[in-house]
């Protein structure tokens, strides 16, 4: 009766039971896996926020198959004064914005665009699960490319290369990655765009994290990139802290030639959809506004919570964190004395610490976790100190 590309496996894992069953209990939790900005403690602008969603024009259907204009011109002004990929400085058109109902949406117009049932998409690992289920729904396969790593994270371009088949049709890339925290280098997106230009694929660049940079030194984006077909997603639940808004775009970049075409094709599809919510475009100018201060509280956690981290870490033989440039997660090193699940599930069931295994984001071996930065500062704190204890002991 079902179609096989939902034939998922629906039955609970070990680590949801054990969770399930912490909850049950009633015991506290120091839950180091959260990612939802909203419940986190931040102080958001409430009158702000929810005066631009007043706007009585929003009680009238005005679709338009792009998004609104002045939301378009809201993102394109976002991405003035940075620096891109391109060789010659360039501004986002508005004209090669499309708005979507977020960046799942939007991954299944360009997936829609690009593939025919079977085509191929490299995708990162490690990276998000979630690529995997949007390929699932259209009908798509994603080949993993390694991302090594070696004082810092790298694209292991070799098997990359060996990866590509007459079936590949875009090279997908996080910037910065989730959860590495690793930005695509220059001369990276250069080889990336020489290879996809040469083989007439495109480059999907994902940069809802593109503001949480490590460094003062803000991030290049691949929304200015000219030497291959690019599609640059971002949107506001990261970039303002805002999930529940469910407002993202899509920029198409790279030679004129091909463009517009993907421009034109891509409307269609967004038409065929419908636009996204009215209010939520109308307010998009005040709510990328506001993202300075959420921003800055958000960065002032991360400092935080990375300072309590590594402050634990210099007390333990056994444990240590990779590198990261950015991103809302840290990745910790443990010892391979069992598996990553097993090793989860021992910290939930005996110090009610909850982590994700390193397997969730596809990473290659055993003997790594994945904390959210972004956890409450107390909980943090605490929840690491009964990590590192757990694991040390």
């Amino acid at each position: 009766m079902f179609a096989s590309r939902t034939n998922w496996r629906l039955e609970t894992n070990r680590l949801t039971r054990a969770l399930e069953e912490h909850r049950r209990s009633g015991k506290k939790l120091f839950d180091l896996t959260t990612s939802n900005p909203t419940t986190c403690g931040f102080a958001y602008p409430e009158r702000e926020i929810l005066a631009a969603l007043t706007d009585s024009r929003g009680l009238v259907y005005r679709p338009e198959s792009k998004g609104l204009g002045e939301a378009r011109e809201a993102v394109a002004e976002y991405y003035a004064g940075r620096v891109g990929f391109s060789v010659s400085p360039q501004q986002v058109d508005p004209e090669h914005i499309l708005l979507a109902s977020g960046t799942s949406e939007a991954y299944s117009h360009i997936f829609r665009l690009l593939c025919e049932a079977g085509d191929e998409i490299l995708v990162p690992a490690p990276s998000y699960p979630l690529f995997e289920f949007l390929a699932d729904l259209a009908d798509i396969h994603l080949v993993p490319y390694p991302l090594l790593y070696d004082h810092g994270w790298q694209i292991d371009f070799p098997t990359l290369r060996g990866a590509l088949t007459p079936r590949s049709r875009a090279v997908l890339i996080v910037h910065p990655n989730n959860p590495t925290g690793s930005f695509v280098k220059p001369r990276e997106a250069a080889e990336l765009a020489e290879i996809c230009a040469a083989r007439e694929m495109a480059i999907v660049a994902d940069e809802v994290f593109l503001d949480y940079a490590g460094t003062a030194q803000p991030a290049q984006t691949f929304a200015l990139c000219d030497a291959a077909l690019t599609f640059t997603l971002s949107g506001l639940s990261k970039i303002s802290l805002l999930p529940q808004m469910k407002l993202a775009w899509t920029i198409v970049s790279g030679p004129e030639t091909i463009v517009q075409t993907a421009i034109d094709r891509l409307e269609i599809i967004a038409d065929t959809y419908l636009s996204p919510s009215t209010p939520v475009q109308l307010a998009l100018p005040k709510l990328l506004s506001l993202r300075h201060t959420l921003q800055a509280q958000l960065q002032r956690r991360i400092s935080a919570n990375l300072i309590a981290l590594d402050s634990g870490l210099r007390e333990s033989n056994s444990l240590a964190r990779l590198d990261r440039e950015g991103g809302w997660y840290a990745i910790l090193r443990i010892p391979v004395t069992s598996t990553d699940d097993e090793v989860t599930i021992a910290l939930l069931e005996r110090c009610s610490v909850l982590v994700h295994p390193g397997h969730f984001f596809n990473f290659s071996r055993e003997g790594f976790l994945v904390l959210s930065l972004i956890t409450p500062e107390a909980q943090f704190k605490e929840g690491v100190w009964r990590l590192l204890t757990q694991i040390d002991s």
